[in-house]
Formats: C-alpha cells, sequence, structure tokens
C-alpha cells in the first residue's frame, strides 16, 4: 500500500455510521504507539481532578496493583474497539465497564471529562507529533465513536463535536486541576509503571520521567506538584518526538493491525483472560460522600 492509503480510506467512510472501522484503522494500523501514547496521557491527565484522583488511591488498586490496572483497562477498550459495541464481546466489555464504575460516586461531569480526554488529547499529540494529522473525517468519526461508547456507559450531556468536546476538557481542568496527595501518589505509581516498560526499561528511571515531564503542560505538572522541566529538556524531547515523526512519513503502510493487547507492556495475563473477569468487583464506594442535607449544611 501506499503511504496515505489508509488516509483515503478513512476519508472514504461514514462518520456517522462507520466510526467503529475508523478507528479501529486508526489505532491499529495508522497510528498504534501514537494513540497508545496518546492515551496513556489522557489517563494521566484525569487524576490531576481531585474528585478522580483521590478515588482512585481510596481503592488502592492504582498503587498497589498499578500493572494489573493499567492492563485491565487496556484490555476492556480494546475489546470493545476489536469487536465492535453491538457485539457479544463489546456488551460483556461495556457491562464490565459499568459494574466497575457503578460501585462508585462518580458524577457525570467527571465521566464526560474522561471521555474528553480520550476525544481530544490523540488529535492533539498527532497534531504535534503525529507523522500526520487526522482528517477532518477521522476526527468526526472519533468524536461519534466516544460518543456512542459514553451512551453506553449511561454518560448524559456528551458533546456532539470536536470543539464542544475540547471546551469542555479546558474549561473542566481550569476549574478544577489541584494538587492532592492521594491524586499524586496514583501519578507517581503510573510514572514508576512507566519506567519498566520496553525500551524505557533500558534507560534511567530520571531520564524517562524527565521524557514524560517534558511533554505535560506546566497546569498538569502544577496540579501534582511536579518540578518544570527546562527550556531545554522541553527542546530536546519534543524535537526528538517530531523528528521520530518525520522519519515515519518514509516507512511503509502497516498492512496488519496490532491490538494493544499485543504491546509488550501488558503483562498480567500470560495465560490468557476473559473479559469478563478483568478488573475489579467492588462492593462500595471507599470516598464517602455528604448526603444532598448535610452539603446544604456545609
Amino acid at each position: 500500500m501506499k503511504r496515505y492509503e489508509l488516509r483515503s480510506r478513512t476519508d472514504r467512510l461514514d462518520p456517522e455510521t462507520d466510526y467503529e472501522e475508523m478507528s479501529r484503522i486508526l489505532t491499529t494500523q495508522e497510528f498504534p504507539w501514537d494513540v497508545t501514547q496518546a492515551l496513556s496521557f489522557a489517563l494521566f491527565r484525569t487524576y490531576a481532578v481531585p474528585s478522580i484522583g483521590k478515588l482512585l488511591f481510596s481503592t488502592g488498586e492504582f498503587t498497589d496493583k498499578v500493572q494489573k490496572r493499567y492492563d485491565d483497562t487496556t484490555l476492556i477498550l480494546d475489546s470493545i474497539l476489536e469487536h465492535g459495541l453491538g457485539s457479544p464481546e463489546g456488551r460483556t466489555s461495556v457491562r464490565r465497564m459499568n459494574q466497575m464504575h457503578g460501585s462508585y460516586d462518580i458524577s457525570n461531569d467527571d465521566m464526560v471529562y474522561v471521555l474528553s480526554t480520550f476525544v481530544v488529547t490523540p488529535v492533539r499529540w498527532l497534531d504535534a507529533y503525529g507523522w500526520r494529522k487526522m482528517t477532518t473525517n477521522e476526527i468526526a468519526g472519533s468524536v461519534n465513536y466516544y460518543r456512542q461508547l459514553g451512551r453506553h456507559m449511561n454518560i448524559k450531556d456528551t458533546p456532539d463535536t470536536y470543539e464542544k468536546f475540547a471546551e469542555f476538557m479546558d474549561n473542566y481542568e481550569r476549574e478544577h486541576f489541584s494538587f492532592d496527595p492521594g491524586a499524586r501518589a496514583v501519578a507517581d505509581a503510573t510514572l514508576d509503571l512507566m519506567c519498566t516498560f520496553p525500551p524505557n526499561n533500558f534507560a534511567p528511571k530520571a531520564l524517562v520521567k524527565g521524557f514524560a515531564f517534558s511533554l505535560m503542560d506546566n497546569h498538569l505538572l502544577d496540579a501534582f506538584g511536579y518540578k518544570r522541566p527546562s527550556a531545554a529538556m522541553r527542546l530536546i524531547s519534543r524535537g526528538a518526538l517530531k523528528a521520530r515523526g518525520r522519519l515515519l512519513r518514509l516507512f511503509p503502510v502497516r498492512t496488519t493491525r496490532k491490538f494493544a493487547r499485543e504491546q509488550p507492556s501488558i503483562r498480567s495475563y500470560p495465560a490468557g483472560y476473559k473479559v469478563e473477569e478483568l478488573g475489579t468487583f467492588p462492593t462500595g464506594c471507599p470516598v464517602k460522600h455528604l448526603r444532598t442535607d448535610q452539603q446544604a449544611q456545609a
């Protein structure tokens, strides 16, 4: 295939009806590494909202079992992407996700925010570091994919355009990003895990984390209490990713699909897994919340 053949294919698809196939092509063939990195940073951003980061810390799962939680999240979303929301596998995956979320007191706004990071962060990542940018048609398909995922997750009032998702995400972060020690612990555990992924495991931890910090905006760094990297470190790190993107233009098109379960960072299930057994099985929310009458008195 020619280098831009997949782009031509996605631009011939209808984003209103073919959004699942468009997402498969982009995630598993056109930008498999980039989308994985972008979605990892998307999830990382959500920890800086205290209501999210504090809850994740309270479960203990994202500090004590961070590899398994990373794998479970990735594999559940991977199953939905591969098989489709309407398939038996897709329905099982969504059900498992809803069972976990339903055990916690999570606001609809927090759910919309997390969904918005999945829509917006890959577009911005590819704008900055990809070998090409996503087309308008591809972005529309991604919006519809995540809107449908949100509908199956019973998320209300999801934005209906990319611009509205981006506006919601940016406003939410401006209003809610702030320091929380539990959220910082979740972020630290996630960065420590990242240092173990190949090829990161061959480099000093300080260098790997410094590279990651260089890709984060100051607002995110400040929310976690991380030191801002130097301008030189930012230039080197971001420049390296941009150079990678330019180099990839010379590479042949990926002709086979690479799903997340094939990534070397997924390590919890060497003997295989069942989607219905992934994740946690909580009996209630570990974070105490005020009743409506108590909130009015506070």
